[in-house]
């Protein structure tokens, strides 16, 4: 849409013809609105730190709902609220920069916002259809038995995760930050969090690694590495599919969840094209683990619905670019061609062993 709230037919019929065509080869089709590809014309007002944006989200939501319905089984508002406000506006590795936690904080509610603004309207044009949003959490562990670095822990994980379930499954912000970081929580109008509490159909869990935290006295908490020896993925991060079980059994515990679905899992390697094939062992060996992860968050009582494997091909990885690579198919960039990875074929292989259900 642009300043004039007018549609871009262009667009709208690319999607239009994509999900036909998806729809036309059996594909069930899971949509997410937003990944972080906010209009210039509204960064330019003060993008997600302006309030009206979530309004404009509404609008949009509107829109894009009521022209694909048809074609369309699952509908998540957002993906990973932390990165478009947090690592956006707080943390400054994203567009645009910015580095204030003020600033992440209140870029964050009104995303919240516009998800809870956004259901009604989705539901009005796709009553039928679950609609839900999709948090990106790690799983934080104390860098030591000693207190502050507990306290540390408690942070990390009260900041990164808690900031964004609790709004949503209990209409608050976690009641710590109100005696310990107040300057993190941002600033909320009545009826907001009633808004933002609205019912979800499904919640989708993105999961990559862990962090582990020690105390420090300017920011609360900072990350130091695991003392014992661990694996790591080409993009420098632990892998630790204990602690995905962990987070899912705890998140279980602490709240009434919704449906859960495993909207992004995966790893990036660092892969390599011999004799025209790419044996990722790395990347089949952490799939193999993490969904035999999400089976014991199964078999621990939560509630999981399915799982999406991160990514189908390589692709433009954000701050990373074109560097790290997380796809079940290599991309050759220069001609575009595209090689079934040995963790595609053996992802391949799992599925096709796997009975489709009634």
């Amino acid at each position: 849409m642009n300043e004039k709230g007018e549609a871009n037919e262009a667009g709208l019929n690319f999607y239009r013809n994509l999900l036909k065509k998806l729809k036309a080869e059996g594909i069930t089709v899971f949509v997410t609105l937003y990944h972080w590809d906010l209009p210039q014309h509204l960064e330019d007002k003060g993008g997600w730190l302006n309030r009206e944006t979530a309004f404009q989200f509404e609008k949009y939501a509107d829109l894009v709902t009521s022209e694909f319905a048809e074609w369309v089984d699952s509908w998540a508002t957002f993906n990973e609220p932390f990165c478009a406000a947090i690592v956006s506006y707080e943390l400054g590795i994203h567009a645009p920069g910015l580095t204030k936690p003020q600033y992440g904080r209140q870029a964050a509610h009104h995303i919240l916002l516009a998800h809870g603004l956004s259901l009604p309207t989705i539901r009005k044009n796709a009553p039928h259809t679950p609609v839900g949003i999709v948090l990106n959490m790690n799983k934080s562990y104390p860098a030591s038995e000693k207190t502050e670095d507990q306290f540390a822990c408690l942070m990390r994980d009260t900041l990164d995760n808690q900031f964004f379930i609790e709004p949503l499954m209990k209409g608050q912000y976690p009641q710590i930050l109100k005696t310990v970081a107040p300057h993190y929580l941002p600033a909320v109008l009545p009826g907001d969090m009633e808004i933002i509490s609205r019912e979800i159909d499904f919640l989708g869990m993105n999961f990559y690694t862990c962090n582990h935290n020690a105390y420090d006295a300017e920011e609360m908490f900072k990350d130091v590495k695991n003392t014992k020896p661990v694996e790591y993925s080409d993009i420098g991060w632990e892998i630790a599919p204990h602690a995905f079980t962990e987070l899912l059994v705890n998140l279980n515990k602490q709240y009434d969840l919704p449906p859960m679905f495993i909207t992004e899992n995966g790893a990036a390697c660092a892969d390599e094209i011999i004799d025209g094939n790419i044996n990722d062992i790395q990347r089949v060996r952490y799939l193999n683990d993490h969904i035999n992860a999400v089976n014991n968050a199964i078999e621990s009582g939560v509630d999981i619905r399915g799982y999406f494997a991160w990514s189908l091909m390589d692709n433009f990885e954000w701050a990373e670019g074109y560097s790290k690579r997380f796809g079940l198919c290599y991309v050759d960039y220069e001609t575009q061609k595209r090689t079934i990875k040995q963790s595609g074929h053996d992802y391949r292989a799992l599925l096709n062993s796997r009975k489709r259900s009634g």
